[in-house]
């Protein structure tokens, strides 16, 4: 029964892929089109961020604390898709910041109930495993859409997208109540091997003097800093740039989502075979080498077809991000109870890191250039990836965690 759940939750992984982010990177090329300029595009996209973020640590302790995790996910869908409907008919500046604050606070708790719900069935042994089958499910589900939203956007132009969320938010629905709420140990999908109820107090200091919890917060605080904004940047260079593109520029936001994704699928399945054998921190410093080389090729090749080598550079991170942080998690936590809540603080670090990341790069690219914009995230990049290989190694041996990752 538990192998018909887990076989769901890949399609669950495959269908809420399109719906967790909204638009995406098609909100730049969406608002460009309706006049608005690069800096208060990324104001509104920090917005959004922002509101995430608010909801990120909460989200985690509440998934912790409920056995209705199913619930959580049916709820944030059918949100994120009508407040994003809802911005396709009200283009104006009201809507679209209510939109992206809708979005942020309902996206938040897509990815803690994901891991609790795939902990829940498969347990520590199987979880990894699982969690690189889920994000290959997710990645094969964004280059579909994408794939999709090239052609239709081609045809029809960039409102395709609007109909192409919506059917993956009801096939989102569909896939997460065929999930059977009986196979999810919800004790074990918190960590806690005691079966005496839910905890629903979490010691949010005790978390924060996790030293290995810190550097890797903080590390990808500025990786996704230095991230979040790239995709979105090429995008919106092509559409503000003269005409004469071979692309369209929705097509153009549709191809940058389906190259990085179809790196992802087999980076995140390797990710999973070969964690255990190498360990978390060396594959999560491979995800580090790559963005300051991806930045530097954005800004110095200023052809529009940088987005073959960019975005297949951000797959290779992506890929190995999206398995290995929820399995260091899981594995530095398991015991305490308080899986879930740790991985929410991880990504509310990181969250602050995206939410900012698009504004930075904004406001650079208003009064500078695109190249100089690219050249001051790779910066930051370089940063992220010196403090991950000088503070790693020493943490996670005195915390004890590099051993119990290695065995994981």
């Amino acid at each position: 029964m538990k192998l018909r759940s887990l076989q769901v939750l890949c399609l669950l992984n495959f269908f809420i892929a399109d719906v967790r982010d909204g638009l995406g990177p098609f909100l730049g090329i969406f608002l460009v089109s309706h006049h608005w300029r690069a800096e208060e595009i990324g104001l509104v996209m920090t917005l959004g961020g922002l509101a995430g973020l608010v909801a990120t640590f909460p989200s985690g302790m509440i998934v912790d604390a409920t056995r209705y995790k199913r619930l959580l996910i049916i709820t944030s869908s059918l949100l994120i898709t009508l407040s994003t409907l809802a911005l396709w008919y009200f283009p104006v500046s009201a809507v679209v910041i209510a939109s992206q604050i809708i979005t942020g606070l309902a996206a938040a708790i897509v990815a803690p109930a994901i891991a609790g719900i795939t902990l829940g069935i498969a347990g520590q042994q199987g979880f990894l495993g699982q969690m690189g089958r889920n994000e290959a499910f997710n990645h094969g589900g964004n280059m579909a859409v994408a794939v999709l939203a090239a052609v239709t956007c081609w045809i029809w132009g960039t409102g395709s997208v609007f109909l192409l969320m919506t059917t993956m938010a009801v096939f989102a629905v569909i896939t997460t109540l065929a999930i059977n709420k009986n196979d999810i140990d919800h004790n074990v999908a918190r960590g806690s091997e005691k079966h005496d109820g839910l905890a629903v107090s979490v010691p949010f200091f005790a978390l924060l003097k996790r030293p290995e919890l810190a550097v890797t917060g903080f590390t990808l605080l500025l990786f996704h800093l230095a991230n979040a904004a790239q995709l979105p940047m090429l995008s919106m260079q092509v559409a503000s740039s003269p005409s004469g593109s071979m692309f369209t520029p929705g097509t153009y936001a549709a191809l940058t989502v389906a190259i990085s994704q179809a790196v992802m699928i087999p980076v995140a399945l390797l990710t999973s075979r070969y964690a255990s054998e190498y360990g978390y921190a060396k594959l999560i410093v491979i995800a580090l080498i790559v963005l300051p080389f991806r930045a530097a090729i954005a800004s110095f090749w200023s052809n529009e077809f940088v987005l073959f080598p960019v975005q297949a550079l951000d797959g290779v991170a992506a890929g190995i991000l999206g398995v290995a942080i929820p399995g260091l998690i899981a594995s530095l936590f398991n015991g305490t109870g308080h899986i879930n809540a740790a991985l929410g603080l991880v990504m509310l670090l990181q969250g602050l890191g995206a939410s900012l990341s698009p504004a930075l790069a904004g406001a650079i690219v208003s009064h500078t250039s695109w190249s100089f914009a690219y050249l001051i995230l790779g910066g930051i990049a370089l940063c992220a990836l010196a403090i991950w290989l000088i503070f790693c190694r020493h943490v996670f041996h005195s915390a004890g965690g590099m051993k119990r990752n290695q065995s994981a």
